[in-house]
């Protein structure tokens, strides 16, 4: 991800994307855990076998700055590779955030910690230190339902996750960009009660 498409996601509404793009969006069930978020970075994978908390911590040794550590679960939503540790180690190793399709643990930290961090919901069980090398690093995953390929964007706010890569962005950006820039005419016109009809451009 170049320095100006990056400088261009960190200006722009995610929901706006929603209007340009169909594909890459991660299902309602995915949700952040910290509230008034704003997610961008790389996508680095890690594919989960038998809650293996040893697997976990050998991508959290993988990070650079900017990553987002997306963590493919593989159906297991009981038992939460990450939590206060985890999270902290992320964070300190620069990453942008870290999204699990399953759950995570001690959201009160999490919230102090304030790293980014998505997932389907929250456990008290925990992965644990198996080491069985079964796990998978830096393959495709899947996440919210969406097929993820390390390399891609991640981007995730307080409205939901969008994958997707930087080429596919940098067709849109441009076009939504124009449309944040819109709205807020758009929203001063209807405050002010002109009617819809004209306001939209609908016809009856």
């Amino acid at each position: 991800m170049n320095a100006t498409l990056l400088e261009q996601l960190a200006r722009v509404s995610f929901p706006t994307l929603g209007h340009f793009l169909d594909d890459g969006f991660a299902d309602h069930g995915m949700h952040s855990l910290l509230a008034n978020v704003r997610m961008i970075g790389r996508v680095i994978t890690l594919q989960l076998a038998d809650a293996d908390a040893i697997a976990v911590n050998r991508a959290l040794a993988r990070i650079v700055p900017g990553d987002v550590l997306v963590i493919d679960m593989q159906g297991d939503h009981a038992h939460a590779p990450v939590g206060a540790v985890t999270a902290t180690a992320a964070g300190q190793a620069g990453a942008a955030g870290v999204v699990i399709d399953g759950v995570a643990t001690d959201v009160p930290e999490l919230r102090g910690i304030g790293l980014p961090v998505f997932a389907r919901g929250t456990s008290v069980l925990t992965t644990k230190r198996h080491g069985l090398d079964t796990s998978r690093h830096d393959v495709p995953v899947r996440c919210g339902g969406v097929r993820v390929e390390p390399g891609m964007i991640a981007l995730g706010d307080d409205n939901g996750l969008l994958f997707a890569h930087a080429s596919t962005l940098h067709e849109v950006i441009e076009t939504a960009l124009a449309s944040d820039r819109a709205e807020p005419a758009i929203l001063a016109r209807l405050r002010a009660n002109e009617p819809v009809e004209s306001v939209l451009g609908v016809v009856r």
